[in-house]
């Protein structure tokens, strides 16, 4: 029978409790006519992924595999047409279901079902296997290691809707800023910007982050622990354009007070997450300003190939921060350790398989 890591029930209250990891057998996969059956190779955590453990996310449940970002080989398929040509192909798996296409969500009634540790999807990518649908397939793009190649699905698809779909400035000479960068999704829409040729400025409360995130081509950047951090950053931009277009936020509490101060009339805050508060005041400052907030989650299927197909075309490598290899136990709570405590600078990656064929960075 396939491995894969849960988490183990114990009592405790939402967010006080911190549900263990534990190593559970899944069933053989049978897949239907149209369904693929993919040996994984590498999975990744999201924040998603720790909130779950901690009882903080909607849905979670026990004896279900963790983590909604994976890639692999088929190993098998159904006997359509449609499957059968998906056999031995290296692929990326979409990270949920529910969502076709549309411009403002999820078409299904129930919602975008992301997968990995939840009652709404059953499928996880913390598992030596996992069978799904192959339209929810795409090939990987070749320049990718196993560890990139994991740590793109889920942020690449959220910072694709963030950056492309909802800040409506994803044009070259546009100036962009991007807060909390080292995250995942910060990261992925640092490199969105500098591929299109965007002007791209970063936050975030780590010197050493910064330093990385300009090297991997930002103009610049700011610690949001000093204050007045938003006059240093407002007087870093070009004379000619000494404004931002649209602000990509992760973080919320104060963006959008600080924002109108450093966004042009009619500029856009598109967030994608509330990791320092759960509310946003909306002021009256931004609204004399025309200042938009737009809300951003996941993506659609047309967005997801979409970005893949980017991230071929350009060439684009995600950021791998750390890896481990295997089920070890004790080796993933240390990456979620890393997540806890904001160390990372990207995404944090378990290759799986055999060692010696993982392709490495």
């Amino acid at each position: 029978m396939p491995s894969a890591i849960a988490i183990k029930k114990v009592d405790g209250k939402p967010g006080q409790v911190y549900y263990p990891l534990e190593k559970i057998t899944i069933p053989e996969p049978k897949p239907s006519d149209n369904e693929a059956v993919i040996t994984l190779t590498a999975a990744a955590l999201n924040h998603r992924d720790l909130f779950i453990r901690q009882h903080l996310y909607p849905g979670t449940a026990f004896g279900v595999p963790l983590l909604a970002d994976g890639v692999g080989v088929v190993t098998s398929t159904g006997s359509s047409p449609a499957g059968r040509k998906w056999r031995g192909k290296r692929v990326l798996l979409n990270p949920g279901t529910g969502w076709k296409d549309s411009p403002d969500g999820p078409e299904h009634p129930k919602g975008y079902a992301i997968m990995g540790g939840t009652k709404f999807n059953p499928a996880g990518t913390l598992a030596e296997v996992v069978t799904m649908d192959v339209g929810d397939l795409e090939e990987c793009p070749e320049h990718l290691s196993d560890a990139e190649a994991a740590a793109l699905p889920l942020t690449g698809l959220t910072a694709w809707r963030a950056f492309f779909t909802k800040s409506g400035n994803a044009l070259p000479g546009r100036n962009i800023f991007v807060t909390g960068i080292g995250g995942g999704v910060a990261l992925m829409v640092l490199l969105y910007g500098v591929a299109q040729g965007c002007n791209v400025y970063v936050s975030s409360g780590n010197q050493e982050k910064i330093d990385k995130a300009i090297k991997l081509g930002a103009k610049g950047g700011v610690n949001y622990k000093e204050e007045g951090w938003e006059k240093k950053l407002k007087a870093s931009l070009p004379k000619d354009r000494p404004f931002f277009d649209a602000i990509v936020d992760g973080a919320g509490g104060d963006i959008v007070a600080k924002g109108t101060k450093l966004l042009k009339a009619g500029g856009i805050i598109s967030v994608y997450g509330m990791t320092v508060a759960p509310k946003m005041p909306f002021l009256m400052t931004a609204v004399l300003s025309n200042i938009e907030v737009r809300g951003s989650t996941m993506g659609s299927r047309k967005e997801f190939a979409d970005m893949v197909q980017f991230v071929r075309e350009k060439k684009i490598r995600p950021i791998v921060s750390r890896s481990v290899h295997g089920m070890d136990i004790g080796q993933l709570d240390g990456l979620f350790e890393d997540m806890k405590n904001a160390a990372q600078f990207g995404k944090l990656v378990v290759t799986l398989g055999d060692k010696g064929k993982a392709s490495k960075l």
